[in-house]
């Protein structure tokens, strides 16, 4: 059976969805005041390998991913280039879009924008307002993390350190992995100006990032998510936000397991504009590598753990995965289109696969036992109907995988 690791109690967890039709995933998608890089993309690969691997499973999912396109980093970005901000943003996400397209990411069925769901981002504000979780000062409205018990608990926080004294956090984001103990902003009021606003029923503003995920998940989704994913650095002043934010206004669960990708690092640095190090996917195809091997070097690594690109690093993926896929062409030619297969090499390469990826989606070992399967005797000295079996099953990892054929 499928285990996954679940950051709300940091330990392995059997997958029993809330719900079996459809299973419910949203996944943290991209602020998109800036393209993403290849270290974003992992994360969004990794998601996408989870969802097909569901469906591989058995499953039928229903997916949300939401877009981050009003935020003080977009609006920073609109204002340094001198445009407009939805112009800013919507060429971002249509680059986005086309991206995903690119690296065989299956296009979420929901794609919600920050910017389409003000109404009921003020609806949560006000809810949180009449119970007294949140409060205003000075135009803006703020959240008070002591208000709800548990605050902290995915990222395993100790709230005993919590200062006792009122302090404000007004901006979207801040630089650096810390925490900010202290009151973080919902809504900022406007103080007019060209300032990006909407007005609403509480007055004229906008809603802050933190407030965003929750009104876009309650939009599509009325109960506990079976899986709710992002980055790594989500877990930073974010995910345990919208929890608080999502749990303070339903008396169910926002989600039953959290799950979290690690970062990717070049050449055993974090990627940052200041040290030229940034990575994009057409960085990588400068370079003569295919979009296969780009999609197998983000996904061989496992999720929860930091994945390096170097050179040699990708070189070396690139390799083993030529290798299957010359294997994979051998069997195509050997099962000499035979439309009756060999049962048991069938279930026998299925079951090869499912068994590391059951594990915590462990695509390195299950990629690594079916290279050894497929270069070992049994696979290479087989008849036509082991070689249908065979490939029949490679098909339909195939869809998971998205690189052997």
């Amino acid at each position: 059976m499928l285990q996954l690791f679940n950051t709300l109690g940091r330990r392995l967890e059997t997958f029993q969805p809330v719900n079996k039709n459809p299973v419910s995933v949203f996944t943290c998608g991209p602020s998109v005041y800036q393209r993403a890089h290849i270290g974003n993309f992992r994360t969004f690969l990794f998601e996408d390998i989870l969802v097909r691997y569901l469906e591989y499973s058995g499953y039928r999912v229903a997916r949300g991913m939401n877009f981050t396109d009003v935020e003080d980093k977009a609006i920073k970005e609109a204002a340094a280039r001198n445009v407009d901000i939805q112009v800013l943003t919507q060429h971002n996400i249509e680059s986005f879009i086309c991206e995903m397209e690119l690296l065989r990411i299956r296009i979420p069925e929901f794609l919600p924008r920050a910017s389409e769901a003000v109404d009921r981002a003020v609806d949560i504000i006000e809810q949180l307002l009449d119970r007294g979780i949140a409060y205003w000062h000075k135009g803006n409205v703020y959240f008070d993390p002591l208000k709800y018990p548990g605050f902290g608990e995915l990222y395993g926080l100790d709230m005993n350190s919590w200062p006792r004294a009122k302090r404000r956090f007004h901006r979207d984001t801040y630089p650096g992995m810390r925490w900010n103990r202290g009151d973080f902003i919902l809504w900022h009021g406007s103080r007019g100006g060209s300032e990006i606003s909407w007005e609403t029923k509480i007055g004229r503003g906008r809603p802050s990032w933190n407030i965003q995920d929750p009104s876009m998940i309650t939009k599509y989704f009325n109960e506990t998510l079976s899986v709710y994913c992002g980055g790594y650095d989500n877990l930073i002043r974010h995910h345990d936000y919208s929890r608080a934010i999502i749990e303070s206004i339903r008396p169910y669960p926002m989600a039953e397991y959290w799950l979290h990708c690690h970062h990717l690092h070049v050449h055993g640095e974090k990627m940052s504009k200041s040290k030229g190090n940034v990575y994009y996917t057409d960085t990588l195809l400068d370079r003569g590598y295919g979009i296969d091997e780009i999609r197998f070097f983000l996904i061989y690594g496992h999720y929860r753990e930091n994945l390096n690109y170097s050179d040699r690093a990708m070189n070396r993926a690139a390799e083993k995965l030529r290798a299957v896929k010359g294997i994979t062409r051998a069997h195509e030619a050997a099962s000499n289109g035979k439309p009756d297969i060999d049962e048991g090499m069938y279930h026998k390469t299925r079951l090869l696969f499912s068994c590391k990826m059951d594990q915590d989606l462990d695509v390195r070992g299950a990629f690594d036992e079916l290279h050894g399967f497929l270069t070992g005797p049994e696979a290479q000295q087989g008849t036509p109907r082991a070689s249908a079996g065979i490939l029949k099953a490679l098909r339909e990892i195939h869809e998971v995988l998205q690189v052997l054929f």
